[in-house]
């Protein structure tokens, strides 16, 4: 690590804690040449995750979009925020921990669909009915009967 104020590469780790945002690591380091102090942040290096859409397009995955789209379902039942975030956390670090660097929409979809149905059923049926485009009224009552076996 670099002084900032002599340039030297020497220095030495004084302390080390959890930032405040618990996904980096304060370090407090002293310049083995002046002497002087200064703090340095370690974090994890994610690589960038391109989505495929249904139509072939790519952009870059936005957690944002994943936690409005369960938001929407979960509007007006009880599903905290807390818990969709933690289930929004959950799929990007699946996501990051595949070897793949593209991922389809619709995996993305499937692995929201597993979160949402132990939350709520109601936000599950409403996310699935619009993730999967649900025709008419037997496309949906046969998603319905689906969950109604498993209990």
């Amino acid at each position: 690590m670099k002084c900032p104020y002599c340039g030297d590469q020497e220095s030495k780790v004084v302390d080390s804690r959890h930032a405040e945002d618990s996904a980096s690591i304060r370090r407090r380091r002293e310049c083995l040449a002046c002497g002087k102090r200064f703090t340095t942040y370690e974090t994890v290096e994610s690589l960038p995750i391109v989505v495929i859409k249904k139509d072939n397009s790519r952009q870059s995955f936005d957690r944002n979009k994943v936690l409005n789209g369960m938001v929407r379902a979960c509007e007006k039942r009880p599903v905290s925020l807390a818990e969709m975030e933690r289930a929004v956390d959950e799929i990007e670090q699946i996501i990051q921990n595949s070897l793949e660097r593209e991922i389809r929409t619709s995996v993305i979809g499937e692995l929201v669909m597993e979160r949402l149905k132990p939350m709520d059923e109601v936000a599950y049926v409403r996310f699935a009915s619009v993730y999967r485009q649900f025709k008419d009224i037997n496309t949906f009552m046969q998603e319905l009967n689906k969950i109604l076996e498993e209990r």
